[in-house]
Formats: structure tokens, C-alpha cells, sequence
């Protein structure tokens, strides 16, 4: 039987591994002209040379060697603001190196198995407007009647394929919303690698990674390309057969009190869309949608 302790071990260690990784693939995107270095000279890899990054990060050679390789060694949140300055990193990524070394800033939020009935009386509520509530792993937990008739049927999709990346890159069902966006499907990865920081040693966030890896060649190289990012909110125009086009605007409720959960709401841009969303919700069946696309 795993103990506490062994868990905590495993957990630790994976993100060492990922923090490595992380760094590596931060570094090999940046040429050496860049940050003031001579492109010359014989590179067996991509990018910025281990030694150039601690130089500019003013830390040793042999520690930082032994920061991307994983082992057990203690960094402080001056170095690593050194270190992400060194590499460029934006907000997101520099949360996203925070979060594997273990620093964490104010308390963790639990995620809440079971939501209360005042929830789906709020989704129910904002009809004909298509909502539904995630967690971080994109866990599709609540949703309301527009939801189905508008974006998916989830009371046809089984309850542990209810995921919106399982949704994006696997199942057969999803036929509406994004399905042709890429750069969505690169945002939601993104945002996705950046939350599971802390959850790597979580056996449902690893066997939903692994079984997106499995079965989407297109999510795979997503997620080698270690990107991370927030969750937020694009305007997307939806075709659907019978009404036409329709201009819609998510925006994201956080459910602060029931931990790091939010509820998506997709608004009607203009009272044309809310008019033939009413007409959608009414219809006594699901129009098919034929193709959606983000505005820029």
C-alpha cells in the first residue's frame, strides 16, 4: 500500500521532472541575439545554452544544469524570478514555474465534488443563454437545457466522457463549438498544462493527460509544446442549420466559493442572436450546428 509520505515523494519528484522539462523547452526558444549573445559558434541544441541562461539569471552553471535536471534542491522566489526574467517568461509562465517549484502564494482551494442545487437553478435561470460549469481539468460538472440544444447534448454523452478536451480533440459527439478553431484548442491546452502544476501527482488529472495523448495525435503535440495560459474568453460565431449564424459571447462566473470552478455563460451578441437562441431553446429538437469560429 502507497503511504502518504510515498505519494507526497512521487508527487514531488514529478514536478522536478516537469519543472526540468519546462525550463528546457523555455530556453530552446530563444536565440542567443536575442538577450545580447553571438548566434555563431556550433549548437548541438536549439536556443540558449544552459551555462548562458544561469549568466543571465546570475546563478551557477552547475546549480542551474541541476535545476533542470530534477534534483532535489532548494530555490528561493528571487531566483526564480531571476531565472524567468532570464527566459522572458510572461505572467502565465512565470505562475506556471512558481507552482513547480512549489511556491504557492495564499491558501490551495478544494474542489468541490458536488455542487449545490443553487447552481443549476442559476444555469436554468439565464436561459436561452447555453451555460455550463467546468473545473480546472475542463470536467463539463453542470449544464443547462440551452446548453444541449445549442452547443452539445450532454445527456447523450456518457457521464465520464463529459470533458471539453475530451470533447475538442476525441469524441465523435461534439459536432458544434470550436470544432474547427485551432487556436482555441491551443488556448484550452494551454491553460489545461497550467493548472494540472499542481496536480501531477493526481491519478484522474494523469489518466485524463494520458488518455488525451493516447487517442489525439493533433493534442499531443499541443501539449509538447509546453504552453501555458489562463482561462478565458473569445467571441464566436456559430452556424447552425435552420437559423443561421449566430454571434456569441462567453463569459466566465467564478464559483469562488466552491473552489477553483467556473461557470460558463454564452451571452448573445446582438438581439439578433438572442432572438433565434430563444427560437433554439423552444424548438422541440436539437438543430444540428455545422461549424463554429472565433472572431478575432
Amino acid at each position: 500500500m502507497t503511504t502518504v509520505s510515498e505519494a507526497t515523494d512521487s508527487t514531488v519528484t514529478a514536478q522536478r521532472r516537469e519543472l526540468g522539462v519546462f525550463l528546457r523547452s523555455r530556453r530552446e526558444r530563444i536565440r542567443p541575439d536575442e538577450v545580447g549573445f553571438a548566434p555563431g559558434g556550433r549548437r548541438r541544441t536549439p536556443g540558449l545554452r544552459r551555462e548562458e541562461v544561469a549568466l543571465l539569471a546570475g546563478v551557477g552553471v552547475t546549480w542551474y544544469t541541476w535545476l533542470e535536471q530534477g534534483r532535489d534542491i532548494n530555490v528561493s522566489t528571487q531566483v526564480l524570478d531571476a531565472i524567468a526574467t532570464a527566459l522572458r517568461f510572461d505572467r502565465q509562465e512565470r505562475n506556471h514555474l512558481y507552482r513547480l517549484a512549489g511556491i504557492r502564494f495564499g491558501p490551495t482551494q478544494s474542489v468541490c465534488s458536488a455542487l449545490p442545487p443553487s447552481v443549476q437553478k442559476t444555469l436554468d435561470a439565464v436561459s436561452p443563454y447555453p451555460a455550463v460549469v467546468l473545473n480546472e481539468r475542463y470536467d463539463m460538472l453542470a449544464f443547462n437545457e440551452a446548453y444541449c440544444k445549442v452547443i452539445i447534448d450532454l445527456n447523450q454523452v456518457p457521464v465520464e466522457e463529459r470533458n471539453l478536451l475530451w470533447a475538442h480533440f476525441v469524441s465523435d459527439a461534439w459536432q458544434c463549438s470550436m470544432v474547427d478553431d485551432e487556436k482555441a484548442k491551443h488556448h484550452m491546452v494551454a491553460a489545461f498544462r497550467s493548472a494540472s502544476a499542481e496536480h501531477l501527482g493526481d491519478a484522474l488529472w494523469q489518466d485524463l493527460i494520458h488518455g488525451l495523448l493516447s487517442n489525439s495525435p493533433y493534442f499531443a503535440e499541443l501539449w509538447e509544446r509546453y504552453d501555458v495560459d489562463s482561462p478565458s474568453t473569445r467571441t464566436k460565431l456559430l452556424d447552425v442549420d435552420g437559423f443561421g449564424l449566430l454571434r456569441i459571447e462567453p463569459i466566465n462566473l467564478w464559483l469562488s466559493q466552491l473552489g477553483p470552478l467556473r461557470a460558463t455563460v454564452y451571452t448573445a451578441l446582438d438581439d439578433e442572436t438572442e432572438v433565434k437562441l430563444r427560437k433554439i431553446v423552444e424548438a422541440p429538437t436539437r438543430p444540428a450546428c455545422r461549424a463554429a469560429r472565433t472572431l478575432d
